[in-house]
């Protein structure tokens, strides 16, 4: 082993403990590694930044801004409708809504694709009286399916064709990918239908389990105006006279008191009421019984109130918000921003709005400027909500972000121009169409994922130049040593789907395929089906709710636990194995 091999190995080996640490974010571990290996030598400080640069990086940001147009176009929402009435139950629940979330995977960003689909899943089970539990999972590992199929479904598959250009001069074209993608998805698919009995049906978050995740059910805080008709009735007459989900929780007093009153209970100008209802009846009663949301902020001009519009929106795994309150946060001081209403999953909040500390996955009604929302939300680290976001009142274009993507994706497939220049083409139309606007573009794009491909791709290139790929393919060899072809590749699936859990899906690839490509060469087998086996094992992590944003996703909505998903993900995993293996060297053969 050379200084250099081992100097690659050692940056390698603490980026790695850093990643599992997780005490420091991934984006600046990444950083770290790059800036240590241009310190120590192993990468030119001319090449430093070439990362960054890099077309794959450049079509994942593309990606990413595409996906966040096609979900303002609401399209991906109406298409769940027409499959509705095979949804009664459970059963059919998990393939329309699965199947949607996988094809819808791969021609967008796989988290984005879940994400838009989550609300109306939710909605979709409570209505059908199906536990989140059962549905929730499927739909994560089938974002991560659905990513397989294209080039373009997940930034691993991206790498991996620009891993192959290096090595052979030629990148893997849109749908290369598609054969052993669209056979995995479907009998993954196949096998969810089966094996979402293994999941426990009583699992229903935090607390004691008597509360169903709602959306349309929010804790709010009201003031009963001045003039207000309700003045000197009875609560139980203001919860019967809106229609809908109106409930009088509490009354706040002014010394921070919660008093929880009967129905007989009579109203006063200027009482604060803690409720829970859903949007459309909070709606009706500041409409009809002269009740002012608590958190409105102070009076506007016409001018300003058009400008002004509510919206909903999760809070992520990776928000600001987590552990803290909108007093503590100065939402409204600071960002302008007023929280309306809180809903959650599990136990109530028993408290002021203003002093509910927050949870991953708590979805917030928020009211501020349109034009600044998305930056707002974008800084607290908060998804919006399909089908009810920033595009209130406004006309959607539906079809113009599908025919841009299809566009995008023939010119791409068909080798007219190259995927980086191709997509960053349906960007630029996207634009100056109005189908989506410049801060919702740079709002839409994940920027420490960005900064964590262009950081690893010199890093990892140190691991090929320096010839520590080589010499971890040369280990791999002898340990390997007598295995068939078959089984070789195997391995290589196996071992990609050890580490994904545990490095971003990206790093895994950035890691791997290097040393796939040493070990294919050194056992004489053609390098192609040790690629896909990599772009395969890197998207196939569904053991952990660590290992990919989606299955985070779904972590909090569904009360999952951690050891629920090897529970669902381990009768995938080895259908991924058993089954991938051979069918990359069919569609791939071996043999040089």
């Amino acid at each position: 082993m050379t200084a250099g091999q081992a100097t690659v190995f050692a940056i390698l080996g603490v980026m790695l403990a850093l990643f599992v640490w997780e005490r420091i974010r991934y984006d600046l571990v990444a950083l770290m590694a790059l800036l240590a290996a241009v310190l120590l030598g192993v990468v030119p400080a001319a090449e430093a930044f070439d990362g960054f640069s890099d077309p794959a990086v450049v079509t994942v940001a593309a990606i990413l801004v595409i996906s966040r147009a096609l979900g303002h176009s609401g399209l991906l929402e109406r298409t769940l409708r027409p499959f509705e009435r095979w949804t009664g139950r459970a059963e059919g629940q998990i393939i329309v809504l699965a199947g949607l979330v996988a094809t819808a995977s791969a021609f967008m960003n796989n988290v984005g694709a879940l994400a838009l689909f989550l609300p109306a899943a939710l909605q979709l089970t409570q209505r059908r009286g199906t536990s989140p539990a059962l549905v929730l999972m499927p739909m994560a590992f089938a974002s991560l399916l659905g990513g397989l199929i294209t080039l373009i479904g997940t930034p691993p598959n991206l790498l991996i064709s620009r891993v192959r250009q290096e090595a052979t001069g030629q990148p893997f074209a849109m749908f290369d990918f598609t054969p052993v993608g669209i056979v995995l998805t479907v009998a993954g698919l196949l096998l969810l239908s089966v094996t979402w009995r293994l999941l426990p049906a009583d699992r229903k978050g935090k607390g004691d389990g008597s509360t169903a995740f709602r959306i349309d059910d929010y804790l709010s805080e009201v003031r009963l105006g001045e003039s207000s008709p309700m003045a000197g009735r009875t609560i139980g007459e203001l919860e019967d006279g809106v229609e809908g989900t109106f409930r009088v929780l509490a009354i706040m007093r002014r010394d921070g008191r919660r008093v929880v009153p009967s129905r007989d209970w009579l109203l006063r100008p200027g009482d604060v009421l803690q409720i829970e209802t859903e949007p459309k009846a909070l709606e009706r009663a500041v409409a009809e019984q002269g009740i002012e949301l608590q958190g409105s902020g102070e009076r506007r001009s016409k001018e300003e109130t058009a400008r002004i519009g509510v919206v909903e929106a999760v809070v992520g795994a990776e928000s600001a918000l987590i552990g803290r309150t909108a007093a503590r946060l100065g939402l409204r001081e600071r960002l302008g921003v007023n929280l309306l209403a809180v809903s959650r999953r599990g136990d109530r909040p028993v408290t002021e709005l203003k002093g509910i500390v927050f949870q991953l996955g708590d979805v917030l009604m928020l009211q501020g400027r349109l034009d600044t929302m998305p930056d707002q939300l974008g800084t607290l680290g908060l998804l919006p909500l399909a089908g009810r976001d920033l595009r209130i009142g406004q006309q959607r274009l539906v079809w113009l972000p599908v025919v841009v993507m299809a566009a995008a994706v023939l010119l791409s497939s068909i080798e007219l121009l190259p995927p980086a220049i191709s997509f960053l083409a349906a960007v630029v139309t996207l634009l100056l169409t109005g189908a989506i606007r410049a801060d919702e573009a740079y709002s839409a794009i994940s920027w420490p994922v960005i900064v964590l491909l262009g950081a690893l791709i010199p890093v990892s290139a140190s691991l090929e130049t320096s010839g520590g790929a080589a010499l971890v393919a040369s280990w791999l060899s002898q340990v390997s040593q007598g295995l068939s072809p078959m089984l070789a590749l195997g391995v290589v699936l196996l071992a990609t789907m050890m580490v994904t859990p545990i490095l971003n899906n990206a790093a895994t690839v950035l890691l791997m395929a290097p040393i796939a490509v040493g070990y294919a060469k050194g056992i004489g087998l053609a390098s192609d089906p040790f690629l896909m086996a990599v772009a395969v094992g890197a998207s196939s992590d569904f053991l952990t709710p660590i290992g990919h944003q989606s299955n985070t996703l779904v972590l909090a909505p569904g009360g999952y636990r951690f050891t629920d998903y090897a529970r669902l993900g381990f009768p995938l995993t080895l259908l991924v194995l058993l089954l991938g293996t051979p069918l990359i060297a069919w569609f791939w053969p071996l043999q040089p």
